[in-house]
């Protein structure tokens, strides 16, 4: 088997070795703060297998959405990456996104996992156009939940919007809500359904066949955006 890339980091809040693998940022090792390099390759050695699926899922589903070289994808259209020498901050002008550029050809390390950059891209882009999608995911999930809950009759809490790895969103006790802002990086559907699986857990906080049968009703094709997001939220990345 090829060996495969890693990267270790160390933790003071690991208490055992963890391997994660991201579409961004690759194959991760994290040891706990007194863990050797000879944990990390024997955890390597021993997931490998696992850790080979999982770039190749990642690999498939990249293949298979398509991603357009200077674009990125935004609900059910997407975005032309325009970079503009100077600009620090990303900027939606129709539908181009306005992004850091360098005035000439593309920079070192610049390029995107998820779609080729065009020539001129600052390596600042990426970073600068998360900022911009995390106050979008602000401006399109907000008015989906006040409209999801009036129809209802219920409340929700503060919204936080966040960039985990695995999770897509949460409903706390109190109604607080959080959402991935990689969300917008699915289909329009996608993103409807994880909103209606939030509001039903202001009614049934757990995953009981009563949850289930609730959210059949409220989005009655919420299975098929969850098998969606299942085979492609590992690619779903700038």
């Amino acid at each position: 088997m090829t060996e495969v890339p890693y990267r270790i980091r160390r933790s003071d809040r690991a208490r055992r070795v963890r391997v994660s693998v991201d579409a961004l940022e690759g194959v991760e090792v994290v040891l706990p703060r007194r863990g050797t390099e000879r944990d990390a390759r024997e955890a390597m050695r021993e997931l490998g297998p696992w850790v080979a699926r999982r770039l190749a899922e990642i690999e498939r589903a990249r293949r298979e959405l398509g991603r357009r070289p200077g674009f990125v994808p935004y609900l059910d259209g997407e975005l032309r990456l325009v970079p503009e020498a100077g600009r620090v901050r990303a900027h939606r002008r129709g539908d181009d996104l306005l992004v850091p550029g360098t005035g000439g050809a593309a920079a070192p390390g610049a390029g995107s996992p998820g779609a080729a950059a065009p020539a001129g891209v600052s390596p600042d882009w990426r970073e600068a156009a998360e900022r911009w999608f995390r106050r979008a995911a602000r401006a399109e999930i907000s008015p989906r939940l006040d409209r999801a809950c009036a129809e209802v009759g219920l409340e929700w809490g503060p919204l936080s919007i966040r960039g985990q790895r695995t999770r897509w969103a949460s409903c706390s006790t109190t109604g607080a809500m959080s959402f991935n802002w990689r969300l917008l990086l699915a289909p329009e559907g996608v993103l409807d359904a994880v909103v209606w699986h939030e509001v039903c857990h202001l009614e049934v906080a757990d995953h009981s066949p009563r949850f289930w049968s609730l959210l059949g009703r409220r989005c009655p094709d919420h299975r098929e955006h969850q098998r969606w997001l299942r085979r492609y939220g590992p690619a779903l990345v700038l």
